[in-house]
């Protein structure tokens, strides 16, 4: 059925109920017993004889009159078919989803509507008959069986009608056979006691009608039964295709509206845990592919208005032109708000009107209420009464339960969307905003836009209709409460009044406090999401402690804040759940004082309380919309913001040139890198153009690798084609890589290609540039990350004239000299300009800058060869690029003139060799995944974990809290039975003479009840926090004592998610939800009490009704809890995949992967909603069948009233009827925290599980620590040493034997991939031995504490890591050293020009990563904390791989001469920086293959000598 017509029906089904009785009350006409010919005429048009209304009230067997029964009651579903058909037709046109084939069903509804039209047309026809045969009937005879026949023929053409447009089950028609069934029963029984009449008088008058009738009764019962069921789905709809269709879609009106569609998944569900394959597909029009483009589209339309009044015509010239001026505002800014609106706005209108209609029923009950207390008290009033009000409550009730859901169901569908579209829009974003831009927002933040501001929005939709639904409510209340006890109700009107503010600065306040909270979150996670980053090098410099306590010091600030936030919270609690009883008390202490006269009754105080207890919903609500209003409008800020960040300009670069390879060289941060991200377009331009012709490939000096197969990641989106494949790898050097790697090329690298090696990293870099065959290759330092010989490698067979990349346009940023004479053109940059261009042989005749540089450089005598190929003329275009120490940079164009055909990439690469192993599939081993999916738990949560968090809250505290909250609810008992005694008084007539001390113990009982529930949210809230104080340290503790091995195989998202999500749950959402469960259990169990002392039959009931309630509590909380696990489990891709995007955005950009790695974001978020989705119907689910459980309570508590009404006093049928009414709302709740209980704790348990992780070796070791000066000589000794990475793998070195004296240099050299990297880490314990020993000085490292070992070393990385901080805090975190010190240090690393040319000198803020220096500069960062550690034994890993050779020349001397008499281990990629050494090391597959003095390995003509001949070291 379609939701818009829903509120109608209801609205028409309500005016009917009241309407049979206003009618029936108030004409009071009857039929005279048996006669209905004889009757006198009535306004001519129905005749009728007004008569007493002792026979429809006053009976015991009530009756309608005939008159009533043939005009009010045959029209009424008439009217409402006739009113409804317009709009729905309307909605048919508009929504087609295609025809449905005939079928039995339709065929025969369609029978049975055809029967229908002829059976009221033979009523009328007759009736013209006997106006023939003289007998002249009231116009009525004639009237309603035309309208009745006309309403058939109308039904009949919805039935095909709606077959053509494809609708399976039409609600519209089963409200009109149902009226139609509702209003036939009167008849239907009237007439069986006429017939019974006039039998015994003799014969039945009219049988002809009489017989028309009951054919009538039971066809439309027939079709009332057949609309219940579902047409086959329309024909080409995209059930048929789709694997597991949502069966909402095909689902009937009933099942719609009882969510009955769901119950599959339920029970699936409940028999074992639910898995990804049975979550059902995600409806069309909620997935990403729908719901993105719709905001994206609106979110245009107001940037394009806004450009528009930015860019609009002045004013004209004129004496107005200074006015108009001084009153211009800023130009608008386009408006997030308005497009979200106009997106999702109708939708969500619909769930609206569906509160309104709720909100009305609503007040149905307390005046039912208030009938069935007057019923008990009047002796002679006739039963049927009572059973009718007991039946009718339950209907309002049940009625409420359906509408109410169907309006959640349409909010958080809306918030669905919401979340989709704007997670959709900010991945969108992310990848197109300029540099700038991106460094105003940290990857941290924007996940924060995604995860946290997507989630408020989506929160606030649930609550939004509250805005205007709530002041409804409490108008609506007010005026009813007026009714019953007048002018009092000013008294607890004003009691709200005054609670306003209260509320309202508890709101503001917690709102401020949230905003301070949400900053130190910020700051926490962005601080771990670094230390997680940078986890090695902390290792390495035995940093942890710092560290750690840099988040201990946020987190206190942290929990400072909640603990402020929950002493408010304790006092708002207070004050909503004291705020009811509190105007309760106040009203009906001035009621009775006021005037003498006024007596509280049952009647009077119990549907006063009912009402007050409706009151309280929207009192409480309010504020709290208005606070989460105020939260998303923060968030909508933030999002409006990041959306209206600067675009880089696609245009910026106009591409076109072909053919040479230009090489750019210059000392470090002189503007090379920018130059490349200039030619992206990746700048901004400030003048000047720069064209490309052709696509691009892009090398970044830093490799950026993703979390996905090494084959993947070299294909980078494109065909897999195997022979160029091999190609590739083969000339990036890749191929002996991969015999290395556990499965070949299908091994999965780690999150930023952990488990490769530098050199390897850039190699895949390469080879995926080099697989895309581009025209243009921008080549950032490509060859710094790799040894010598294998960077000859690559510029031979990749870069070089001779390479695979001849004919197409290269830039090279290099520090290698030894290529520069075979590339066409060089660039030399200073300080951001160019300052001389030209060829190798150009520049050496200018005898500049460069020639001096390479005369002091070069080793060989400079081979003259003429290699430039084609006549490359340059065009200088001057251009100032914006850049992060302010640079211009004079750019650049290359046009060839001859412009040669761009060559093959394949040339001569692959020419002969065909592969024998061309199908590398078969011999691969079954690779071990690398990171294994991150697992949801499955099951029921374990008790353990309930322990757990018990334990940390406290086991003594646990139980005084269960305490306090059974305390308070028996206060609260207490007071409303008391309130019963009191209105009991009424009726022995002992009213005045104890007012006072009804009042005063009434107001205690209240009191007390309101203290405790301060008392109790209190202690709650401290146990709480302390919880999460013991939780999050564990968490914190165990990460930093965790070994490295395991950040190798984690992705960085998931321990994030346990800091960030995880964390929130235990800090704000568990904390709540055990509030709430507390609250509901004591207060459903009250409920009961209350019920079972006034009514004690109602025991009886409670069992069944206890049995169905834990039966669907079973069901639904083992499928909503494994949804939730699903969901959480699908979350964390999504994020993660986002910051691996935005940390690559340049390459996916340069390469044009753009839409695919959108698409691949939005199917990740469909993922996640696929979870999400089946989540919110369930609850739904369960709220419908718990409510119905809720209702079933009302009708007994009624019934049982009613039955025992004689027994009972007004006062105990006003409480237990007005405690029934409440449970409704508590059992659900019950169920739902329950439920969210169990998912919350979730998070507990996914803490605990990596808290618990395995630890590394214990940081110190009291009893084994070393001397304070060791060590003293620096000796190191391996003996018979080996190592692997991880438990299963490999050894990576294999029983190495050496010995090294203190103050001896070592190289070490070997292939990527041989394991000199690993030694060195072995050397920190960073990979404990496999076997042997390593001793320092007499030492065994393997014995003493990990700190006393790594602070003893020093380290400069292959990969200069710095925190977000200041340089200083990257230097010397401890603040070990003055000032002095850590500038004598910055000069020996060449820094202090730099440094004191910042403003902030050493307080120079460094972003995340170190983003605002060149790599280089963060390189000499390294070098300088190594200055300053000043340790004996040192070591070079690859550390001057980004760095001009000018800068290198002068570290080597600084090393040289500061590290004199230290032990210095150095990874050389660049032979010629270790022919001086002591001695030099040859790795080879992990064994020591050469290790001697560097003149005897060249004599020796062995590995060593071969790289050295490659390098041109050695003739």
């Amino acid at each position: 059925m379609q939701p818009a017509f829903r509120p109608l029906f209801l609205r028409l089904l309500f005016t009917q109920i009241t309407g049979i009785w206003a009618c029936s009350r108030e004409s009071s006409i009857s039929f005279a017993s048996g006669s209905s010919d004889s009757l006198k005429g009535k306004k001519g048009f129905c005749q009728s004889v007004v008569s007493n209304p002792n026979q429809t009230l006053h009976t015991d067997s009530p009756d309608l009159p005939e008159c009533f029964q043939l005009s009010v009651l045959s029209w009424l579903p008439c009217v409402y078919l006739w009113l409804a058909c317009p709009p729905y037709l309307f909605y048919l046109q508009r929504n087609n989803k295609g025809y449905i084939m005939m079928s039995i069903l339709n065929r025969v509804k369609t029978v049975f509507g055809l029967v229908l039209w002829i059976v009221c047309w033979t009523d009328l026809f007759s009736t013209f008959h006997e106006l023939r045969q003289g007998d002249t009937k009231p116009p009525i005879y004639f009237v309603t069986p035309l309208v009745v026949g006309m309403t058939m023929l109308l039904a009949l053409f919805l039935i095909q009608f709606e077959r053509l447009k494809g609708v399976q089950s039409s609600g519209i028609l089963f409200i009109f056979w149902f009226l139609s069934v509702l209003c036939a029963i009167v008849p239907f029984r009237s007439k069986i006691l006429q017939a019974k009449y006039q039998v015994r008088s003799g014969e039945i008058s009219d049988k002809l009608r009489f017989t028309t009738f009951y054919f009538y009764f039971s066809l439309i019962v027939a079709e009332l039964i057949l609309s219940c069921f579902n047409e086959k789905p329309p024909l080409f709809s995209n059930i048929d295709t789709d694997p597991n269709p949502c069966p909402q879609s095909t689902a009937g009106f009933l099942s719609t509206m009882t969510f009955w569609w769901f119950t599959s998944m339920a029970i699936k569900g409940y028999k074992n845990p639910l898995e990804a394959k049975d979550l059902w597909s995600l409806n069309k029009r909620d997935s990403s592919e729908v719901v993105v483009p719709k905001l994206l589209r609106e979110w245009e339309v107001e940037q394009a208005k806004s450009t528009q009044a930015l860019y609009s015509k002045p004013p004209p010239a004129g004496e107005s032109n200074h006015v108009l001026l001084s009153k211009q505002k800023d130009p608008k800014k386009p408006s997030f708000l308005r497009s979200l609106i106009k997106a999702f706005g109708p939708y969500f209108l619909i769930g609206s009107a569906f509160k309104l209609l709720q909100d009305l029923i609503t007040f149905v009950n307390p005046q039912l209420l208030k009938l069935l207390i007057s019923f008990t008290k009047q002796k002679g009033a006739p039963t049927w009464w009572g059973y009718a009000l007991a039946f009718l409550m339950f209907f309002a009730a049940f009625l409420q339960t359906l509408i109410l859901h169907q309006h959640f169901q349409y909010c958080f569908v809306t918030g669905m969307r919401l979340r989709t579209s704007i997670i959709g829009a900010i991945y969108r974003k992310s990848l197109i905003i300029t540099n700038a831009a991106k460094r105003k927002s940290t990857v941290g933040e924007i996940v924060n836009l995604m995860s946290v501001d997507a989630q408020r929005f989506m929160d606030l939709t649930t609550f939004l209709n509250m805005l205007w639904s709530a002041p409804l409510q409490i108008i609506l209340a007010l005026y009813f409460l007026w009714q019953n006890l007048g002018p009092s109700v000013l008294a607890g009107v004003a009691v709200m009044i005054l609670l306003i503010p209260l509320n309202a600065a508890i709101a503001v306040k917690t709102r401020a406090y949230q905003v301070e909270q949400m900053q130190y979150k910020d700051a926490r996670i962005k601080l771990m999401n670094e230390i997680l980053n940078g986890i090695k090098v902390l290792k390495l410099y035995a940093w942890e402690s710092s560290f750690k306590d840099k988040v201990l010091e946020i987190r206190q600030k942290e929990l400072n804040v909640l603990r402020k936030t929950a002493y408010l919270g304790a006092l708002s609690t207070m004050a909503w759940t004291s705020a009811p009883f509190l105007v309760a008390l106040t009203t009906f202490a001035v009621y009775v004082t006021v005037d003498k006269n006024n007596i509280l009754d049952a009647e009077k105080a119990f549907v006063s309380l009912s009402l007050f207890n409706i009151l309280r919903f929207p009192l409480n609500m309010f504020p709290q919309v208005i606070s989460s209003i105020i939260q998303a409008s923060v968030s909508l800020k933030r999002i409006q913001d990041f959306l209206s960040h600067d675009e880089l300009d696609p245009e910026s670069v106009d591409r076109n040139n072909t053919g040479s390879l230009l090489a750019v060289v210059g000392h470090v941060g002189c503007g090379k890198s920018s130059l490349v991200s200039a030619l992206l377009g990746e700048m901004e331009k400030m003048e000047g153009d720069i064209s490309i012709r052709g696509s691009v490939a892009y090398v970044p000096q830093q490799a950026w690798i993703q979390n996905a197969t090494l084959r993947d990641n070299i294909l980078f989106g494109k065909a897999y084609n195997e022979q160029k494949y091999r190609c590739c790898l083969e000339a990036c050097a890749l191929t002996q890589d991969l015999e290395v790697l556990p499965g070949g090329d299908l091994t999965e690298i780690g999150e930023k290609g952990i488990n490769l090696s530098g050199g390897q990293r850039q190699r895949v870099s390469l080879a995926r540039a080099l697989y895309n065959e581009a025209d243009v290759y921008l080549l950032d330092d490509p060859l710094s990350a790799v040894d010598a010989h294998v960077a000859k490698h690559i510029f031979d067979h990749v870069i070089g004239p001779e390479g695979a990349l001849q004919g197409k346009t290269r830039i090279l940023v290099t520090h290698g000299i030894s290529f520069l004479p075979q590339v066409d053109n060089i660039v030399v940059m200073v300080e951001g300009r160019v300052s001389e261009m030209g060829s190798y042989q150009e520049l050496l005749k200018q005898n500049g800058a460069f020639a001096e540089f390479l005369r002091n450089y070069s080793l060989e005598d400079i081979i003259e060869e003429d290699e430039a190929t084609g006549t490359t003329t340059c065009y200088y275009s001057t251009g100032v690029f914006e850049s992060y120490p302010t640079m211009s940079v004079a750019l650049l164009v290359f046009r060839d003139l001859e412009n040669p055909k761009s060559r093959s990439v394949r040339k001569r690469l692959c020419s002969e060799r065909k592969h024998a192993e061309s199908d590398p599939e078969k011999k691969l081993p079954k690779v071990e995944k690398l990171i294994q999916a991150e697992t949801a738990e499955t099951g029921r949560v374990k008790s353990k974990v309930f322990w757990e968090y018990a334990k940390a809250v406290g086991p003594l505290l646990s139980l005084f809290i269960c305490f306090l909250y059974g305390c308070q609810s028996a206060a609260a008992i207490g007071a409303n039975v008391w309130l019963s005694q009191w209105t009991n008084d009424a009726a022995q007539n002992v009213t005045q003479e104890n007012v006072s001390m009804r009042v005063g113990v009434y107001a205690a009982l209240g009191m007390a009840q309101g203290l405790l529930v301060m008392v109790s949210s209190f202690t709650l809230a401290m146990g709480n926090i302390g919880a999460a104080r013991k939780l999050h340290y564990a968490l914190l503790d165990n990460k930093f004592h965790t070994p490295q091995s395991f950040f190798d195989t984690t992705p960085i998202g998931r321990v994030i998610n346990r800091f960030s999500k995880d964390i929130y749950v235990i800090d704000e959402a568990l904390p709540s939800t055990v509030l709430m469960f507390l609250g509901t259990f004591f207060s459903s169990l009250s409920t009961m009490i209350v019920i079972v002392t006034s009514t004690p039959i109602f025991a009886v009931v409670i069992a069944p009704l206890a049995f169905i309630y834990i039966f669907v509590q079973r069901f639904y909380v083992a499928t909503s809890r494994q949804l939730k696990r699903l969901e959480s489990v699908s979350r964390s891709p999504i994020y993660s995949h986002f910051s691996e995007t935005v940390t690559g955005t340049s390459i996916i950009r340069a390469y044009g992967r753009h839409n695919a790695f959108v698409l691949m974001s939005d199917m990740k978020v469909d993922e996640n909603q696929k979870s999400y989705y089946p989540g919110i119907v369930s609850n739904r689910w369960l709220g419908v069948r718990i409510e119905f459980i809720g209702n079933c309570i009302v009708l007994f508590a009624a019934l049982f009233a009613v039955i025992g009404k004689d027994k009972l006093n007004p006062g105990l049928v006003g409480l237990s009827v007005s405690y029934a009414l409440l449970v409704t709302m508590s059992l659900n709740w019950m169920v739902r925290m329950t439920s969210d209980l169990e998912s919350n704790i979730v998070a507990v348990e996914r803490v605990k599980e990596y808290s618990e992780t395995k630890t590394e070796a214990p940081w110190e070791v009291e009893d084994k620590k070393p001397s304070s000066d060791w060590p003293s000589q620096g000796n190191v000794e391996f003996s018979d040493y080996s190592v692997r990475y991880r438990e299963g793998l490999e050894l990576v070195l294999k029983n190495l034997t050496l010995s090294v004296k203190g103050g001896e240099k070592i190289g070490i050299v070997g292939r990527t991939g041989a394991g000199k990297s690993s030694m060195t880490l072995c050397l920190f314990r960073l990979l404990e031995a496999a076997g042997g020993e390593i001793t320092i000085d007499g030492v065994k490292i393997s014995e003493i504490g990990l700190h006393d070992l790594r602070s003893k070393l020093t380290i400069i990385p292959q990969e200069p890591v710095l925190f977000s901080g200041s340089l200083r805090m990257n230097l010397d975190p401890f603040e070990k050293y003055s000032d002095g010190e850590v500038w004598k240090a910055l000069e020996l690393s060449h820094l202090n020009k730099f440094v004191s040319n910042q403003p902030a000198k050493l307080e120079l803020e460094c972003s995340e990563g170190g983003e605002n220096l060149s790599v280089g500069q963060r390189q000499l960062v390294c070098l300088a904390r190594a200055l300053l550690r000043k340790t004996r034994i040192l070591i070079l890993d690859e550390a001057t791989a980004a760095i001009d050779l000018e800068t290198d020349d002068l570290i080597q001397s600084t090393i040289r001469t500061q590290f004199e008499d230290c032990t210095v281990f150095t990874i050389a990629h660049r032979l010629n920086t270790i022919m001086d050494y002591t001695r030099v090391l040859v790795l080879d597959k992990g064994q020591i293959a050469e290790f001697d003095t560097p003149t005897n390995l060249l004599f020796r003509r062995g590995i060593f000598y071969g790289m050295a001949k490659d390098a041109g070291l050695a003739q």
